[in-house]
């Protein structure tokens, strides 16, 4: 979109209102300035000025994840051109810290299909360089997110199949190995008896 644009020319989404939040400050993890902290819809998080790239907490990416509001308001808010050139570093393979915590973070590819390479920190959130939340957004707009949902699922249907599968023949056996042992035991139980009724009448 084009900086003062109302609306998306392509799908007509109004521009989502950018205002300041009240959260505590942090640095950005590659720049390391202090992030700017703003509203989109309901959803706080953190921006940086120079490089462009934006922090969001775990529930707030849980959140856009899963309400259209939501995405549109990140694919419609306009932000300036960041007022330096990205760094290097985003264009080669670094592990960053967590804002938070400032333990190295994983990178991860989004949904395991998309393509967008991204630093999580389980417990407190993800790092998207600039651009990646956009992209992701329209990942989830064009199904992918649902697609590769269902992918898991008929996985993990298919291991439990297999799971039930394997106990199935793991039981056939087992009760092939019983059944000889009882066979046997019942043999010798009717022998023994016949005997003793010999014994009797003899």
């Amino acid at each position: 979109m084009f900086l003062g644009s109302k609306h998306c020319p392509r799908c007509g989404t109004a521009v989502g209102q950018v205002a300041a939040a009240d959260l505590p400050a942090r640095n950005c993890p590659r720049c390391k300035l202090e992030m700017k902290a703003i509203t989109l819809v309901d959803t706080a998080l953190r921006e940086c000025e120079r490089c462009a790239g934006i922090w969001v907490d775990v529930a707030a990416f849980d959140k856009i994840c899963a309400d259209r509001e939501h995405q549109a308001a990140v694919l419609g808010a306009a932000s300036p051109a960041p007022t330096h050139a990205a760094t290097d570093a985003v264009n080669t393979i670094s592990y960053i810290p967590c804002p938070e915590c400032s333990q190295l973070m994983n990178r991860i590819n989004f949904a395991r299909c998309s393509g967008v390479i991204v630093d999580v920190c389980k417990g407190h959130g993800t790092w998207f360089d600039r651009n990646e939340l956009s992209r992701i957004v329209e990942f989830i707009h064009g199904g992918g997110l649902d697609a590769a949902r269902g992918r898991e699922k008929a996985e993990l249907d298919e291991a439990r199949r297999q799971l039930q599968q394997e106990r199935t023949m793991q039981q056939g056996r087992e009760s092939a190995i019983l059944g000889v042992d009882y066979d046997d035991h019942r043999l010798v139980g009717i022998a023994s008896a016949g005997h003793l009724i010999k014994m009797l009448l003899g």
